[in-house]
């Protein structure tokens, strides 16, 4: 019978201590569950379970079902010593096995790993450890060298150099064995078998010794990667030629063919696509380094009333930061004196500056254009809007697609398939094809090790991704996670919210219909009750009132009603503004209202309706305009053959005027905020995928319901918990852009994994019957590898329009 095995987990959520006993009981139904103990004050709940019949995941889940939340932290971490999506496999199963370790995503193509781990049962320098244990290296992102890369590739370039020098002589006296090349001279020294053992023997050993490292690293811990298809292939080489040297010996025979140029050949190439892989994949980042590179890197801060010039990395919430004409902006802040206008181009794709003044938002790595603004820093370091971006884009390029997954899978099986069959064909040619022919029988079998190593295989997916992503982040266009980048190219609809997405969202009061009494009053009185509403509406309102000069009342009673309005006390007079509804639940009598309602509704304008002490007191009309850019955006749509559709809170009037200035004719109008999600939800039912598109705050629920999720916005409010795509630039042909590269680099995924999958399965049979020499096959499984990469890195160059 297998131990008990206890795990503790801190809990969020609870608020008295019967939802402790509620959870107590819910852990303690699982069958496996021993004992369970939940800690109200700490926050901690401590089980002892059986691990053959539960596992840590089953605990967790319940607990969320229950409704409550498990705290988890993340650590990103640097990996170093990986050579194939095996390594990165068993990393993630190593690190999945540590008690408290929920999830562990290794990317071998960034070299990254991203663990999420349960802080009370373990810890980042146990996470390391057992990195180390396995044969890597790993440190804490923060803590790793920017130019570590580089010094890999440094590193792997003089190693290159260094065996291409003892190669050459070897591959010269390989060439010389060809009919058509015999004319060729050489050297009788470098036919001499003791001379081509000095010259391999450095290249196998110190050069190739990666790779003997490697492959006992991988069969210690009961698995097989590419080192050791390498190791293998190559070792057979080098050692039979040595056994053949000897053999020589004192004897008058001709020398035999020797494989020594054949091992050596292998490591040279091996290592040179390694050396291409490397400066390929470091291309693939690119979108983060650019993204990185529009920070400032210094900021004017006063402090002791003396203006000081600081790193950027040294100024804290609260510092009053000095921004002169023509520095970028340090940091995310609040304009407390001056006045400018700032370039935000880098963050929303708008070319014309925008005026700032004391009050407004600032986002760093903005450009101040010409006056001098003094700012209150509010958001700094990982806190700050270009922070998140970088955050979400690395996430996206470490996460994982579904398709990645079943590579994964395959990658993990492949090696020992592959060394089975080279063994076999081995046997085949060494008792049947040429029977006691040792050397006639270690070509294949060499061959096929070497050609059939799943670089390519592991690369096709992550190379991809990290470009698509990193291209779509140069676009305005974040995805949440690869799994999203794959899954957008399928939406069939796009529900698209109006204000703030298809409009402007910042209407302008246009009309006023007062039916009895002064004008001026009656805006004091609208003005007053709107003031306290944060609806786009209600600012409108109130600032196209305040405009002509009226000064407002307090409300001394306020009430927003969503969906249909809001109700106010103002001067011991009752306010309502807002919807017919809103007037239909009060039984006030607008009858003689509505035809200027519909005439107003029907220009695209949006009536609002107000009673005075239970009396029908007039109409006011605001207008939002439609971005410059819907129209053609909408169209783009239609062209990839996307059904479009309209989802508002407003009235049909005016959202079918709205729709039709940027052609769209599907409308569903008068929806109140709770009934999105269900708009949302039955087109689902319907078989369609679906992409919501809204602020990301308001039409939270219907963006968590859709297949997919946009977000749109300027990038100072990226609502990444409700949205799967965040679109930074307040464009609609951002919605496009998101699934032509999603469907972009799909495809490209697509043309990367039929290349390694055709280039493995086809080239073993050519190597088994003997047709393929084991320094082709080294060649051609570099150049599969550097032929993916490079394949991948095409997407940084799409142009979606």
């Amino acid at each position: 019978m297998s131990a008990d095995t206890q795990s503790t987990m801190k809990v969020t959520g609870m608020t008295c201590a019967a939802c402790a006993n509620r959870i107590e009981k819910g852990l303690g139904k699982i069958d496996g569950v021993e004992q369970a103990n939940v800690n109200f004050a700490l926050e901690k709940a401590t089980v002892t379970y059986n691990k053959d019949k539960v596992k840590p995941v089953d605990l967790e889940a319940k607990i969320n079902d229950l409704g409550y939340g498990v705290h988890k932290e993340k650590v990103d971490l640097v990996l170093t010593g990986m050579t194939c999506a095996a390594c990165a496999n068993r990393i993630e199963k190593g690190l999945s096995k540590l008690q408290g370790v929920s999830q562990a995503n290794v990317n071998f193509a960034l070299e990254t790993g991203v663990v999420e781990y349960s802080p009370d049962e373990t810890s980042i320098s146990e996470l390391i450890a057992r990195v180390k244990k396995l044969g890597y290296g790993a440190t804490i992102k923060e803590e790793a060298k920017e130019d570590a890369a580089k010094e890999e590739e440094v590193k792997q370039l003089s190693k290159f150099v260094f065996s291409l020098i003892l190669t050459l002589p070897l591959f010269w006296t390989m060439v010389t064995h060809f009919d058509f090349l015999s004319f060729i001279p050489v050297s009788e020294t470098l036919m001499n078998p003791f001379v081509q053992l000095a010259l391999a023997t450095p290249v196998q050993f110190y050069v190739g010794w990666q790779f003997y490292v490697g492959a006992f690293k991988a069969l210690k811990n009961g698995s097989a990667n590419m080192d050791v298809l390498v190791a293998l292939g190559t070792s057979a080489a080098y050692f039979y030629s040595v056994y053949l040297s000897f053999e020589w010996l004192g004897t008058n025979e001709m020398m035999a063919d020797l494989y020594f140029e054949a091992s050596a050949v292998i490591i040279t190439l091996i290592i040179l696509g390694k050396l291409f892989e490397a400066r390929a994949k470091g291309r693939t980042s690119q979108a983060i380094k650019k993204l990185m590179g529009l920070r400032a890197k210094n900021a004017t801060v006063l402090r002791d009333g003396q203006e000081i010039e600081v790193p950027i990395d040294e100024v804290v919430t609260g510092d009053h930061v000095i921004v002169k004409p023509g520095e970028k902006i340090p940091v995310d802040g609040k304009v407390l004196k001056g006045q400018s206008a700032i370039d935000e181009s880098m963050l929303t794709g708008e070319s014309i500056p925008v005026d700032k003044k004391a009050g407004d938002q600032v986002i760093g790595a903005t450009i101040n254009k010409n006056g001098v603004l003094t700012i209150e820093a509010t958001r700094v370091g990982r806190d700050s809007a270009l922070a998140q971006i970088v955050k979400v884009v690395e996430e996206a390029q470490g996460s994982k697609a579904d398709i990645q997954r079943t590579v994964d899978k395959v990658s993990g099986i492949f090696v020992p398939v592959v060394v089975l069959v080279a063994v076999s064909t081995f046997l085949i040619w060494y008792f049947a094809v040429e029977p006691r022919d040792l050397g006639a029988a270690l070509v294949p079998m060499i061959s096929i090790l070497v050609i059939a190593c799943p670089c390519a295989l592991g690369l096709a997916t992550p190379t991809s991704i990290m470009a698509g992503s990193g291209r779509a982040a140069e676009l305005g266009v974040l995805f949440k996670g690869g799994e999203y980048l794959e899954s957008t190219q399928a939406i069939q609809t796009v529900i698209l919210d109006k204000t703030g997405t298809v409009t402007k969202g910042e209407p302008e009061l246009t009309d006023v219909l007062v039916r009895a009494g002064e004008e001026e009053e009656f805006l004091r009185l609208v003005g007053a009750a709107e003031k306290n509403s944060e609806h786009p509406l209600a600012q409108a309102l109130v600032k196209g009132i305040t405009g002509k000069g009226i000064e407002l009342p307090s409300a001394s009673e306020f009430e927003a009603i969503p969906g249909y309005g809001i109700r106010a006390v103002v001067n011991s007079k009752e306010l309502l503004v807002g919807t017919r509804k809103l007037m239909n639940k009060h039984q006030i009598q607008i009858e003689a209202a509505l035809s200027d309602m519909e005439h107003l509704e029907s220009n695209g304008k949006t009536a609002m309706l107000v009673a005075i002490d239970q009396q029908f007191a007039g109409i006011v009309a605001v207008a939002d305009t439609v971005k410059d850019s819907s129209k053609a955006a909408v169209s783009r749509m239609k062209e990839l053959g996307l059904e479009v559709i309209m989802l508002t809170g407003d009235n049909k009037l005016t959202a079918q005027a709205i729709a039709k200035q940027v052609g769209i004719e599907h409308v569903i109008a008068e929806v109140l905020p709770e009934e999105k999600s269900q708009e949302v939800q039955k087109q689902k039912d319907q078989g369609k995928k679906v992409a919501m598109v809204g602020d990301g705050i308001n039409d939270a629920p219907a963006l968590a319901v859709a297949d997919i999720g946009m977000a749109i916005g300027t990038g100072t409010d990226i609502a990444l918990e409700a949205a799967n795509v965040t679109l930074m630039r307040g464009d609609l042909n951002s919605v496009v852009d998101a699934i032509l590269m999603s469907k972009k680099t799909m495809r490209n995924i697509r043309q990367n994994l039929f290349f390694a999958f055709v280039y493995n399965t086809a080239a073993i049979p050519i190597a088994a019957i003997g047709l393929l020499a084991p320094w082709v096959a080294g060649a051609a499984m570099a150049f599969s590898s550097v032929s993916v990469v490079l394949n991948a890195l095409r997407l940084q160059r799409v142009n979606t329009n």
